[in-house]
């Protein structure tokens, strides 16, 4: 009796197990590549939800103004201490740190946050967080009287 895939499994010396070890470097690159994309992606969504954390506690803070000198109309300016707790109180609902600055004499406020993200796959090179940083500043604008 003869078998007609005899001839079929036959293999060159040279060429045991090269499939094997193709395979095996594909599945890394794949897994690296989709590490890289839902890590790198993850930060990114971080740093931006960091941003937009601080263009909103700058707002909260920027409508802190000085009642004293907005009635006495002598200035409209931030009040420093009010503006500062309720951009932190923002963040903290937020549940994220943060720094405010008030500079120009109380006309503009700088907010930075700090907030980090939990890595998925770079876990598996020892790195477990990114920290990522959001800034905003807000500027106090004023209108001329009948304008």
């Amino acid at each position: 009796m003869i078998h007609a895939a005899q001839g079929l499994t036959t293999r060159a010396p040279g060429d045991r197990g090269s499939m094997s070890l193709f395979m095996a470097m594909s599945a890394l690159a794949i897994l690296m590549v989709l590490g890289l994309l839902v890590d790198g992606g993850g930060a990114l969504n971080a740093s931006n939800r960091a941003t937009s954390l601080a263009q909103e506690a700058a707002r909260t803070a920027g409508q802190q103004l000085d009642p004293a000198q907005a009635v006495e109309g002598t200035a409209i300016t931030i009040d420093p201490e009010a503006a500062r707790a309720a951009a932190l109180d923002y963040l903290a609902a937020a549940n994220v740190q943060g720094d405010v600055q008030i500079t120009d004499g109380g006309q503009s406020l700088t907010v930075t946050v700090r907030d980090s993200y939990t890595t998925h796959f770079a876990s598996l090179l020892g790195v477990g967080t990114i920290n990522v940083d959001g800034t905003a500043t807000a500027h106090l604008q004023t209108q001329a009287a009948g304008g």
